[in-house]
């Protein structure tokens, strides 16, 4: 094995909206994940909403909700993301049990509502200010680098009501004035910033729609520019705020292979890598729409508003680094002969090499090794492994004890792959593990599809103590980091 850096930034992640919970606890304003109810593998979490006629309906998480529908909270209805696992209260003691693994990087996100309640509000929300500022200090005082995403799908919903969401440019002003906000709040306490979390999501989800609409295709495609520019912009002021600042982008690393030698399967494969992961790579990292995206367009009968204006400032604001999210990969084929398989909302032909999880999940370890060789060949900029992890359901054992080997043999399978991936010239400076402590499930909204190296109390139905134990996979990842990745046994 190469060795990793003497300064590699070991660590986790979580998102304010899967762990924070006091949704409307001093001050914060309401988002669309407040909305959406719990699920489960097999049903899809689902909004409850009100009609321009006044008609109560229900709608899956994939479905479209018309723009003049009011989503609405059902008594009858339970909403994980609440409660989360109370992160807001009990974050200190979370932290000290991070600190106590070892972590040097602890990637969280600020909720825009907290600082902005509205996402347009004049001044901004104090006792959200002092939250944050509060968790970075508490952070560097265990020697913890905060690696912190500024948007995990957390649009404020007043925007979304006000506004129409990103479709209209207008976000891009107020999401610039929030982020130039917290930068120069938090300048002595945080460097690393990601502007977008899995930012290619937006068109991604299009997949999950029947016969696509054009105009469905149009507003993702034009939200997602609008968040090229407003990411581009934030970029630019970052380096201002603060020369030391590295500013990354956040992609969803949905990786695929050709399923066959077919030759139409190996076009149909590159084809999907160009537009779930390369063209929203392309345009943080490089600063320009790539060649393909034409053809991309062209396919969806779309035409977008990007002015020259625009273009100007994708290529003054490229991101410093490149980070992204690895659990899967899958298969494309043109055959319709194929397994299907399943995870983290994309679906292909199921590959007879590997194995999967109960969640349908495909565990493979040297398609992060090939993923990490085919970014760093292509945007030669530091990169972070920013989300990776087993989802299970663990069990805990009468002694409180929590035997989790699956997922040290996962982790362990892609620590290797990582330093293999170091060994073939991948400058990767950082790791941090998915959900490091249990979360609420954004795709599923369960809680017994767990990540983590603590165990939260908590269940599917909201109850249980939310008393936190340490997993056998709490000790085995402390010695991973005391030993800087050497220990993996």
């Amino acid at each position: 094995m190469t060795k990793f850096p003497h300064n590699f930034y070991w660590g986790g992640a979580t998102a304010a909206n899967q762990c924070e919970g006091a949704y409307n606890v001093d001050g914060r304003g309401a988002i669309k994940y407040d909305f959406l109810t719990a699920g489960t593998h097999e049903q899809a979490r689902s909004y409850m909403y009100k009609d321009k006629e006044g008609n109560i309906k229900r709608a899956t998480m994939f479905d479209i909700i018309p723009d003049d529908a009011e989503l609405i909270l059902d008594e009858n209805e339970y909403y994980p993301n609440h409660e989360g696992i109370d992160f807001y209260h009990r974050y200190k003691e979370d932290i000290a049990l991070f600190a106590e693994m070892g972590f040097k990087m602890f990637r969280m996100s600020i909720a825009w509502s907290r600082i902005f309640p509205n996402g347009d509000d004049e001044t901004p929300n104090q006792k959200g200010v002092d939250f944050y500022r509060s968790m970075f200090e508490e952070m560097r005082k265990h020697g913890i680098e905060p690696l912190v995403t500024l948007h995990h799908f957390d649009t404020p919903y007043a925007l979304e009501v006000k506004y129409g969401g990103w479709t209209n440019r207008a976000l891009i002003e107020h999401f610039e004035r929030y982020a130039d906000f917290v930068m120069n709040e938090y300048k002595d306490l945080v460097t690393y910033w990601l502007t977008f979390n899995e930012i290619n999501n937006l068109t991604m989800m299009t997949a999950f729609i029947e016969n696509l609409p054009a105009k469905v295709a149009k507003d993702a495609y034009q939200s997602l520019h609008h968040q090229f520019v407003a990411s581009a912009r934030v970029v630019k002021r970052a380096h201002l705020i603060n020369p030391e600042n590295k500013v990354g982008c956040m992609i969803c690393g949905i990786v695929s292979y050709p399923l066959t030698c077919d030759p139409k399967d190996i076009l149909e494969n590159q084809h999907k890598m160009e537009s779930v992961m390369y063209y929203s790579g392309d345009v943080m990292v490089r600063g320009a729409y790539p060649h393909f995206a034409q053809r991309i367009w062209n396919e969806l009968g779309i035409t977008l508003d990007i002015t020259d204006q625009d273009k100007q400032e994708l290529l003054e604001g490229k991101v410093d680094i490149y980070t992204f999210s690895y659990y899967m990969t899958n298969c494309v084929t043109t055959h319709d002969d194929s397994e299907t398989a399943g995870g983290n909302f994309s679906f292909g032909a199921k590959n007879p090499y590997l194995k999967y999880s109960d969640w349908g999940w495909s565990m493979d370890a040297d398609g992060l090794r090939y993923i990490l060789t085919e970014l760093y060949a292509r945007y030669q900029v530091p990169i972070i492994v920013t989300e990776n992890g087993l989802g299970q359901d663990d069990v805990v054992e009468e002694d409180g004890s929590i035997h989790d080997d699956y997922r040290i043999d996962y982790l362990r399978d892609h620590f290797v792959a990582m330093s293999q991936a170091l060994s073939d010239g991948v400058d990767l400076i950082g790791y941090t593990s998915w959900g490091c402590i249990d979360l609420v499930s954004a795709g599923t909204g369960e809680m017994k599809k767990r990540y983590g190296y603590i165990y939260v109390d908590r269940d599917n139905q909201g109850n249980g103590t939310m008393d936190r134990l340490k997993k056998d996979s709490f000790y085995w990842y402390k010695k991973v980091i005391a030993s800087n990745g050497e220990d993996l046994v």
